[in-house]
């Protein structure tokens, strides 16, 4: 294939969403694109890729991936993975420092919007949370050239110490590999700010927590830094 002239923006889509299909690459994925769209892809064109196009493009060159990581790669050539914000900087944490607290995860692309999904997600954003208090301990990057052969379960181990996840979206199979962890998955489909959803959080610490959640409270959490 000759090259294709590509925007930056367009080109680091395609970069990404190619990242998590590796079995792919960049090459296979601008022929899948060519086939539903036709090249050069534009915000336009691929604004109105449906997931669909990836499963017939090219021969039906995706048909066989899961469909999880297919909706993944759409929401970023789609534009609706972005970036615009860096993430938050974390604040001091001390293990023990607030009792009774928990862990909670949060998939996130940009500042601190809870808006990743689990297969495309960039960072985690990892939070202690107490009835008192809401504390941002941790940012960590999410780097999948280190995932060898499973994507899910590199995700899962960078959390395997916290309790909850919060993400925009995951798939069946990516939620059994968090569970794996006994972490706990709770999908927020809306998204929105994240110290938001830990707010209502903490209102249910302070209540009647249901069994699972007394549970997790009953256990504590583990020391801060998530498996590399």
């Amino acid at each position: 294939m000759t090259a294709v002239p590509l925007s930056d923006d367009i080109a680091l889509r395609i970069g990404l969403a190619a990242r998590i299909l590796p079995e792919i690459g960049v090459a296979r994925l601008l022929r899948v694109l060519d086939s539903a769209l036709g090249l050069p892809p534009t915000a336009d064109t691929l604004e109105r890729l449906r997931l669909r196009d990836l499963r017939q493009g090219a021969d039906g060159a995706l048909a066989d991936l899961e469909p999880e990581r297919l909706k993944d790669a759409l929401a970023i050539l789609r534009g609706e993975v972005g970036d615009t914000q860096p993430p938050p900087l974390p604040e001091p944490y001390v293990e023990g420092e607030l009792p009774g607290s928990i862990r909670v995860a949060c998939a996130s692309d940009s500042g601190e919007q809870l808006d990743g999904h689990f297969g495309a997600a960039r960072r985690f954003l990892v939070y202690q949370v107490s009835t008192a208090e809401i504390r941002l301990i941790e940012v960590r990057e999410i780097d999948d050239g280190r995932a060898e052969d499973d994507r899910n379960s590199y995700r899962a181990g960078l959390i395997a110490d916290c309790q909850l996840l919060y993400v925009a979206s995951i798939g069946g199979p990516a939620a059994a590999k968090v569970v794996k962890v006994d972490v706990h998955p709770i999908r927020l489909g809306a998204g929105g700010e994240i110290r938001e959803h830990l707010r209502a959080l903490q209102d249910v610490l302070a209540g009647h927590a249901p069994p699972w959640l007394a549970k997790v409270m009953r256990q504590g959490v583990a020391p801060a830094g998530g498996a590399a």
